[in-house]
């Protein structure tokens, strides 16, 4: 009988099950501002929506991995650029309602400053940046917004130079450990700026598995079966299990972070688990564990993805921002629109614990739309009188000086 795992990292705190062999003391939660509980529900409906998008646009690739939480906090400095139809689609898609602006920015402050901080065992770094092209008008207040809120870097760089694809790629790759080294492939003459989100993880099981993996078989979609690499353990956990599937959640350090492992049942897929899957279920599953002695076989395993995100956002209800009609007038007086949204991860799970990172790039380009264009001749300027069919020219001419006319 086929079997498939499905695994989520989540980067919110879970409640965990006392294990009083641990040597850390266990992690204090983080303090949330009233409201904000509700946020976070609202970010991971975005997250459950968007990975069943990012699933559906990628039918034929059997490994999916993303961080709702590096797409999330890109399309937040985005989304406080936007105004009007774009800026309420984008809340849409985001499942921003009922959330005041200010309320919206402290959350992402707030997971920006906190996540890092939460289990001193666990690295992980959220870093953003700003990149706009040489002379391209970007507004103070949005420039503003985005260091004070999301401690985004903002760099003004030549995007002709040779060298300026390797300067944003080599941020990327600083950022997240060397894992995700050229995620933005190109840099197009239209593009005017880049927004840029990087997350880098890693984390330490609780409790590692034993040394020594062995071959096993693991019976893969679509009926394949192949060896893999088998780690093991029996200790105790927090357990549960449904008529849908068997979840195990396995912490890291002092228990702020860990993974929730769901294992379908016999004749179940992923993808029948996964239409099951929504904030409500997600918050029975991890507030439904209990303590029990498990004996666990886990595959020891390297996953990497690259997707395009357009596809994805636009079926959840973000369309202008992609189109000629969109509105970014918070960010400059010059008309831009979404060009692409690339998000490439990576994560490697072995009997140590955890390594994982994302870079989200939401690349801006000018619109097609008509311009406001100046054309103020009070300086020196050249003239030329053809005729247009043959384009033969009859007149040439510089006035270097005018004088007024008589």
């Amino acid at each position: 009988m086929k079997k498939s795992v499905l695994f989520l990292l989540s980067l919110l705190m879970f409640a965990a099950c006392e294990q009083p062999e641990v040597k850390l003391k266990d992690a204090e939660p983080i303090p949330l501002k009233a409201g904000m509980e509700k946020r976070v529900q609202q970010d991971n409906a975005f997250a459950f929506d968007l990975f069943r998008q990012v699933l559906i646009n990628n039918a034929d690739e059997k490994n999916i991995f993303i961080s709702p939480l590096s797409v999330s906090i890109a399309l937040g400095m985005a989304w406080n650029g936007a105004n009007g139809e774009t800026k309420a689609e984008m809340a849409t898609a985001l499942k921003m309602s009922g959330m005041t602006e200010d309320e919206i920015n402290e959350y992402y402050q707030i997971m920006l400053t906190a996540l890092p901080e939460v289990d001193p065992s666990t690295k992980l770094n959220i870093a953003n940046s700003l990149w706009y092209r040489t002379g391209f008008p970007v507004k103070d207040e949005y420039l503003k917004v985005n260091s004070d809120y999301f401690n985004a870097e903002v760099r003004e760089l030549d995007f002709a130079k040779p060298d300026a694809l390797s300067i944003i790629n080599g941020w990327c790759a600083e950022k997240t450990n060397n894992l995700i080294k050229n995620p933005l492939d190109k840099i197009s003459a239209d593009a005017m700026m880049y927004l840029i989100n990087a997350i880098y993880f890693k984390g330490i099981w609780v409790k590692k598995f034993e040394k020594d993996t062995y071959k096993a078989n693991f019976y893969a979609e679509g009926g394949n079966t192949v060896q893999v690499d088998m780690m093991q353990q029996k200790d105790t956990f927090g357990y549960r299990e449904d008529e849908m599937a068997q979840y195990l959640d396995l912490p890291y350090g002092n228990k702020a972070f860990s993974m929730t492992v769901i294992l379908p049942r016999e004749g179940k897929t992923t993808d029948e688990v996964l239409e099951t899957l929504d904030t409500e279920k997600w918050n029975n599953i991890i507030n439904g564990f209990s303590s029990h002695e498990v004996q666990i076989y886990l595959p020891k395993f390297k996953t990497t993805g690259k997707y395009e995100l357009k596809e994805p956002l636009m079926q959840m209800g973000m369309v202008k921002a992609f189109t000629d009609q969109a509105d970014f007038s918070n960010i400059s007086d010059i008309n831009l629109l979404i060009s692409r949204i690339i998000h490439s991860t990576y994560c490697s799970v072995d009997q140590e614990g955890t390594e994982a990172a994302a870079v989200t790039v939401v690349e801006f380009e000018l619109t097609s739309m008509p311009m406001n264009y100046v054309f103020n001749a009070n300086r020196p300027f050249i003239f030329v009188i053809r005729e247009k069919s043959t384009g033969v020219i009859l007149f040439m001419g510089k006035m270097g000086q005018v004088e007024l006319y008589k």
